[in-house]
């Protein structure tokens, strides 16, 4: 047997084993708690009114969306999760607490609030009797503003409370005011996190945030925030991770780049490009890159390094595009991609 089949094989069960210790381990995740809805119909006709078409209802869904979604990923890979956020006293609000506690996922730590709006994403697909349906149109509905002073003194107390109690802290921030630098930056003052790593998934503020252990933005996320384009360009990719790093004093980065894998960077080894696993066909991308923070963070608090972390977080990610909608990957479906393909790399 060559040498490099043995590290192959070492390296599948050392992740085996990583993804079997995850209900040892607890994860608090504060974020913005979002309801993805999903409408089905049927074309019908076009309307006489305007050149539109019009729909027969076959079906609604409303699942966790946005950190909402990072939790029941977590739940799903067997993880103990700890949710802290904000929804309104409305119908998406109630669906997500439902959805909670049906993963049996307790909720003391998610506000309700009857002046806040429960974000909801309202994704309307259509499509012949036989065909695939396709989203025509989205609609969200928001909060007038982020949540006010009290409440946001209960998510940093919340957050407090239950990160010394876990192996790691998960920020989620869509950018709606439940997970903010600030919000963070009061968790942690004066020694408030005693030493939890905090793992990052932030959309569109990702550089004010520092001192933070590691972080999984996509590249056209990490394009924005420095004001480079990466494409191709092997070096030009390697170069922003390095100033990425150093700006938000990291320990490991992985940058998630679609349909060409991911790429973890550390300050210790050289970067490991993963390509990546199933095919590059996707279904749907909604949502994978809260199963990839969830399955990076877990594997983290299970003890793994960045570079095992991000193959598992790969597996996951290539396994949830390729459902409908937004979905979750469990501790089996990942046991499965493991023996279905050995994990790889590229040479640079």
């Amino acid at each position: 047997m060559s040498k490099h089949l043995k590290e192959t094989e070492r390296l599948s069960e050392r992740l085996k084993k990583i993804i079997e210790s995850f209900p040892k381990v607890t994860v608090t995740v504060l974020g913005d708690l979002l309801a993805d809805e999903f409408i089905f119909g049927e074309i019908s006709r076009v309307s006489r009114e305007a050149p539109v078409l019009i729909l027969k209802h076959r079906d609604r869904t409303v699942v966790p969306g946005g950190a909402a979604n990072a939790i029941s990923n977590l739940a799903d890979l067997g993880v103990n999760v700890l949710p802290v956020g904000v929804v309104g006293d409305d119908e998406s609000g109630r669906s997500l607490i439902k959805a909670f506690r049906h993963k049996h996922v307790p909720v003391v730590g998610v506000l309700k609030d009857k002046s806040y709006t429960t974000v909801t994403k309202t994704r309307i697909l259509a499509g012949m009797t036989h065909t695939s349906r396709q989203q025509v149109v989205r609609v969200d509905r928001e909060p007038d503003s982020e949540p006010n002073r009290h409440l946001r003194r209960e998510l940093v107390l919340a957050a407090r409370e239950y990160a010394r109690a876990s192996d790691v802290l998960l920020i989620s921030d869509y950018g709606y005011g439940a997970a903010t630098p600030a919000i963070l930056n009061a968790v942690r003052y004066k020694g408030g996190l005693r030493g939890v790593p905090v793992v990052l998934d932030s959309r569109y503020r990702m550089l004010q945030y520092s001192g933070v252990t590691a972080a999984t933005p996509n590249e056209p996320e990490v394009e924005a925030a420095l004001g480079v384009t990466i494409g191709q360009d092997w070096r030009m990719l390697c170069a922003a991770a390095e100033k990425v790093i150093s700006q938000m004093k990291l320990k490991s980065l992985v940058i998630t780049r679609g349909r060409d894998g991911m790429v973890a960077f550390t300050h210790r080894h050289k970067p490991i490009d993963i390509p990546i696993f199933g095919s590059d066909q996707v279904a749907d991308v909604t949502g994978a890159g809260d199963t990839v923070i969830a399955t990076f963070t877990a594997a983290l608090a299970a003890g793994a390094s960045a570079e095992h972390a991000a193959h598992l977080a790969n597996y996951a990610g290539g396994i949830v595009v390729m459902k409908r909608g937004t979905a979750t990957v469990s501790q089996e479906e990942l046991l499965a991609a493991l023996d279905q393909r050995p994990p790889a790399t590229r040479p640079h």
